[in-house]
């Protein structure tokens, strides 16, 4: 099978998708977009108004943000694969329910399956809980990586956030700049099969 191949059949189905109420109100669903063998996924939470308007994740000042990050580190949008934890925009870019993120769970899932990047970086806290406890806070553990058996899940701030906050654009910062050396370790990890199994936050 070919990663490439099955991502746009996968996308196909999304913007078909008829799964919750959002598909009534939505412009365009939004898959996400990024090379099939990304090393590096991002996950936001959901599409907002530019990008409902053009089918594409971050376009609008995020997304600026998020590409201004990924320069200061070496890298490109084209580099990374982006998506959200729900596929479309919530009506007034409220949050999203829980129903919706339920929803969508299964075209996350396939995603996450089919590109196996090394790191998952999440940007909010809906990201975030799909993989952290429900315990687990933003303000508290943005920048620590949850270790599995074959990647990295790093919790950030999202940059809507950041924007709206220096203190929290500062840390964005500074947890953004660990991203190339966790993704040489993980590249490790994967390359020595003795490597023991761990799953650990620190």
């Amino acid at each position: 099978m070919d990663p490439a191949v099955d991502l746009a059949q996968l996308a196909a189905e999304i913007r078909a998708c008829q799964r919750c109420p959002l598909a009534h109100t939505r412009t365009h669903a939004v898959p996400g977009e990024g090379p099939a063998d990304a090393a590096l996924m991002f996950i936001g939470e959901a599409p907002g108004y530019y990008e409902d308007r053009q089918g594409r994740p971050f376009v609008g000042a995020s997304g600026r943000l998020l590409e201004r990050l990924l320069a200061g580190i070496g890298l490109t949008r084209e580099d990374v694969f982006i998506t959200n934890v729900v596929k479309c925009r919530p009506p007034g870019n409220r949050d999203p329910l829980p129903e919706e993120i339920e929803a969508c769970r299964p075209w996350l899932s396939r995603q996450i399956a089919w590109i196996d990047p090394l790191v998952i970086v999440t940007l909010g806290r809906f990201s975030m809980a799909q993989f952290f406890p429900a315990s687990a806070r933003i303000t508290r553990i943005h920048g620590q990586p949850l270790w599995q058996e074959r990647r990295a899940i790093l919790p950030l701030f999202h940059p809507a956030a950041a924007l709206r906050n220096p203190r929290w654009m500062e840390a964005m910062e500074a947890d953004f700049a660990q991203i190339p050396d966790l993704l040489a370790r993980v590249q490790a990890r994967r390359s020595d099969s003795s490597s023991p199994q761990q799953l650990s936050l620190f």
